[in-house]
């Protein structure tokens, strides 16, 4: 029944939204959803830094994957996004 499926990735930020729940579309069985990207006053030790953040989703069909995958996936996808260029 899953087959050929994929994983979508929904921009809907460029529209200046922040915060959405994705709808999957078969043949896809995930959909990443990334809002507007934002500076953000962030605590460090010593003070504060302004740091860039997008808010990210993930909606899955339960089907494909268990949402212990699906959070090890999205861990994974902010753990490299965190990295410095």
């Amino acid at each position: 029944e899953l087959t050929g499926y994929t994983i979508s990735l929904s921009n809907f930020g460029m529209f200046a939204g922040r915060y959405a729940t994705p709808v999957i579309v078969p043949p896809c069985v995930a959909i990443i959803a990334a809002g507007k990207g934002r500076h953000q006053m962030t605590p460090v030790m010593g003070g504060f830094e302004s740091h860039k953040v997008i808010p990210l989703s993930v909606t899955f069909d339960h089907r494909a994957c268990t949402g212990g995958e699906a959070a090890r996936f999205l861990k994974a996808m902010l753990d490299d996004l965190a990295k410095p260029n």
